[in-house]
């Protein structure tokens, strides 16, 4: 003990902080949320979220250079519609015409190194806002939306995509799409599982940037409840069950126990999606001179590596060299 021991000692100098840390996450670990919209030249600044816009294909390929060639693993796919486009079943979600279909395949073409994931919900195309189409007493069909989530992972695998990630939380969602594809013979496609989503308050800015807030209620009877962590749990489990390849939890920075304990009793790829009322939380942080956000967001990515990350689905992706690149 003091004084023959001084941990200060591995701390003096910044060449031993850095032999004793842990790296930050490389760029290959990375994964990059995008807003796709139909149309040509379109770049919508979110409000709610500085640095990121609602992009159609042409623009999107253009702000895809810099961030492939800092090494990011991959882009995750959101696609928008028309709101006169929007019905009660989704339908434009799963159109072979559609801007995320459209988007696949000329990712795939332009930046062949990066790992294409789509996003499979209906909430950004029902005219309720909800991720499912609604019974007679106005609550989610579980089993009725099922059906409608298999259309739009097999219309998003058959145009390309390397993995398709259902965000729906419904019951059963990921044994009907992995069926799905294996009765397509798209028996290769990843299946990336939103497996412990949480009824977050931190999802405001992606609503908006999605236009996808529910007209009515709220998604608290299908997203986990942040007060129960062991049925949170369980989705995951149920999820791997089911067949997924990868499982994932969101939000990240208030759920870094829930990442520990998943990376504690699965052997499969861990993801964390880092979401939008995190990543505007610091940017709104910084711009009042509280705090550098180059250093809370390296100590954000580290928290979340500590706790078990593997796969870092987060917004600063596009800014890779800017704040995480030593």
């Amino acid at each position: 003990m003091f004084p023959e021991i001084r941990l200060r000692r591995l701390r003096r100098t910044e060449g031993l902080r850095r032999m004793l840390g842990q790296p930050l996450p490389g760029p290959e670990k990375f994964i990059w949320p995008v807003f796709i919209r139909e149309g040509k030249g379109v770049d919508e600044a979110i409000s709610a979220m500085p640095g990121q816009s609602r992009m159609s294909v042409d623009v999107l390929l253009k702000r895809l250079k810099p961030v492939a060639e800092s090494g990011v693993g991959g882009v995750l796919l959101f696609g928008l519609t028309d709101p006169a486009k929007k019905d009660a079943n989704g339908s434009e979600a799963f159109n072979e015409k559609g801007a995320v279909q459209k988007a696949i395949p000329a990712i795939k073409k332009a930046f062949p190194q990066l790992t294409v994931f789509t996003d499979v919900c209906l909430c950004a195309y029902t005219d309720h806002g909800h991720c499912g189409p609604l019974n007679a007493a106005g609550e989610v069909d579980n089993d009725a939306a099922l059906t409608l989530l298999q259309k739009v992972a097999v219309s998003h695998a058959q145009a390309g995509a390397d993995c398709v990630a259902p965000s729906a939380m419904m019951d059963g969602q990921v044994l009907a799409i992995r069926e799905a594809l294996d009765e397509e013979e798209l028996t290769d496609t990843l299946l990336m599982s939103y497996s412990s989503k949480f009824a977050s308050a931190m999802y405001g800015p992606f609503r908006e940037a999605e236009q996808s807030a529910p007209g009515k209620g709220d998604r608290q009877s299908y997203q986990a409840s942040y007060s129960d962590l062991r049925t949170a749990l369980r989705e995951s489990e149920f999820d791997e069950d089911e067949g997924a390849d990868i499982l994932m939890v969101k939000p990240a920075m208030m759920y870094l126990d829930v990442i520990h304990q998943l990376r504690e009793t699965t052997d499969l790829p861990v993801a964390a999606y880092n979401v939008s009322g995190e990543y505007s939380m610091l940017i709104a942080q910084a711009e009042r001179g509280w705090g550098d956000l180059r250093a809370m967001v390296r100590e954000n990515m580290a928290a979340m590596q500590r706790a078990g990350t593997g796969i870092f689905i987060s917004y600063w992706a596009s800014r890779y060299n800017e704040l995480l690149k030593d």
